[in-house]
């Protein structure tokens, strides 16, 4: 058993290192096929249920004799990706061959862009909780294709040390993928964390605009490796210390555990430095049970890959007119977005955080674009649905659609439902029992608004509490809760409180 990592506490981590930090995120792109084959990419709505070995094709193998073809909507993909970073999009770049064996390559080299990527030189604009801007510095974007899946069986932790054997499974092999490669970000200090965080954060939001990908972490669309390292402090005025030694957490499956991968690293780096040790340049796996990273493999220079350009695809060469097209259709900046809708919704910067927290801003405009008030859709979203999310392990918009939400909180606004029926309804819907309307009726939750029907429920609750009906009548009305929970009960929860109220009120003379 691996013994457990010294950590020196955060704030003095950073009294005497400066951290630095980098960025390598890969998109999946949800084109119909792959990178460089006709085989139906995973990544695309219509195949997220496609068995193992099912999605591919003979250049997805390896097999000899099979040639790349380039996916042109990928290539789009990839340059509108290129602009909403900023960066200049090449009027040449080119694949390269980066070579390395591992079982999900099949070819034994990735097909990827090495020193001619198709954008270069951007910078994003990122938004921290309380509204600071940071520009993180984009040093370039790059395509390439994925590579296929091990699962490895028969160990305690689903990883490769201690199993019997692997699985292949060859259906990602290929996929479009676009990898944002950052250049080191400085002067992050304490904010670390919480910058790649919202770096993250903002790529996504970026992504999902386009249309270009689903961009779920917890599927691996988009995946975030994060580097970090730390140099010493210096005197002010004497030349900053080099940069330190980095590690390379990969494949950070959560908002929140890329902020946790970060800090983890800073604390573990910070008590090795502090003891005179040395960081070794490594790739980490992040375990989200315990908070910790731990050793991967030595991590490789760009010459242990052995880049030589891909003999067998030629030059990616867009033209103006396609580049400025495509610069005409770019969404709304992340930042400036998050603003307006702020600002539109009236909510308070708490409020507007819950929301751009939990991934849900599109599923909440959408709600509201749907006729719902902003107030009902965030109380949604961050309330109900999200606890059902969160107990079932799930993405909160997979639960349920805009249009359901803004439909359910309807019924509320006509009478039809009250807040407890409705989340009945919404649970219904999830459950894949029809719109809100279909479960209403299918399970009889309207509520009761037939006042004949309330009043002999009424009757009968002030019967059995006769005590009770005395001193509402006695001018003591708060006593009426006991009769309207008797109601309630009685009616199975199917009757407006407040209407019961006035009713019992009336019938006991003090309406």
């Amino acid at each position: 058993m691996m013994a457990k990592a010294k950590l020196m506490d955060f704030d003095r981590a950073l009294e005497l290192f400066e951290p630095v930090l980098g960025f390598e995120v890969h998109v999946e792109l949800n084109t119909r096929t792959k990178m460089f084959s006709a085989a139906g990419n995973p990544a695309h709505p219509d195949n997220h249920e496609a068995a193992p070995n099912t999605l591919v094709a003979p250049v997805d193998m390896g097999l000899p004799g099979a040639l790349p073809v380039v996916n042109e909507e990928a290539v789009r993909s990839s340059i509108s990706l290129g602009l909403a970073l900023g960066c200049s999009i090449a009027p040449s770049s080119r694949f390269a061959r980066k070579n390395y064996f591992y079982p999900d390559l099949g070819k034994n080299y990735q097909i990827s862009q090495y020193d001619e990527p198709v954008a270069f030189e951007g910078s994003v604009e990122v938004e921290l909780a309380d509204g600071t801007l940071i520009e993180v510095p984009i040093e370039r974007a790059h395509m390439e294709e994925d590579a296929g899946k091990l699962t490895h069986m028969g160990g305690s932790t689903g990883r490769i040390q201690g199993a019997e054997y692997s699985l292949v499974d060859y259906n990602r092999a290929g996929v479009p993928l676009v990898e944002i490669v950052t250049k080191p970000i400085v002067g992050a200090e304490a904010r670390a964390p919480e910058i790649a965080r919202a770096y993250v954060q903002t790529i996504r939001d970026i992504v999902r605009a386009l249309g270009i990908s689903e961009a779920r972490l917890e599927r691996g669309n988009l995946r975030c490796d994060a580097n970090v390292s730390l140099r010493p402090r210096t005197a002010p005025g004497e030349q900053p210390a080099p940069f330190g030694t980095r590690t390379e957490t990969k494949n950070v499956n959560s908002m929140r555990s890329v902020e946790r991968a970060v800090r983890y690293e800073i604390q573990r780096q910070a008590a090795i430095l502090a003891d005179g040790g040395s960081i070794i340049q490594e790739t980490r796996h992040w375990h989200e049970d315990t908070g910790t990273t731990s050793p991967g493999r030595p991590k490789s220079d760009a010459d242990d890959y052995r880049y030589f350009p891909e003999p067998d695809l030629l030059p990616v060469e867009p033209a103006d007119d396609l580049i400025e097209r495509l610069r005409a259709e770019l969404p709304e900046a992340p930042v400036a977005r998050r603003r307006r809708l702020k600002g539109e919704w009236g909510f308070t910067d708490l409020e507007f955080q819950d929301v751009a927290n939990g991934g849900i801003l599109t599923e909440v405009e959408a709600t509201i674009a749907a006729g719902a008030a902003p107030a009902a859709a965030r109380k949604w979203w961050t309330g109900e649905i999200a606890r059902i999310a969160n107990a079932q392990e799930r993405e909160a918009a997979e639960l349920v659609s805009p249009a359901d939400v803004a439909a359910l909180q309807a019924l509320i606004d006509a009478g039809t439902l009250t807040d407890k029926l409705a989340r009945q309804v919404l649970e219904g819907v999830i459950a894949g029992e029809g719109t809100p309307q279909q479960v209403v009726d299918a399970r009889g939750l309207a509520v009761v608004s037939d006042d004949g029907a309330l009043i002999a429920a009424i009757d009968e609750a002030l019967a059995a509490q006769p005590d009770v009906l005395a001193k509402i009548q006695d001018g003591k009305v708060q006593a009426a809760g006991a009769v309207i929970g008797a109601v309630m009960k009685a009616m199975r929860g199917q009757a407006d409180a407040a209407r019961v109220r006035e009713l019992i009120l009336e019938r006991a003379g003090q309406g």
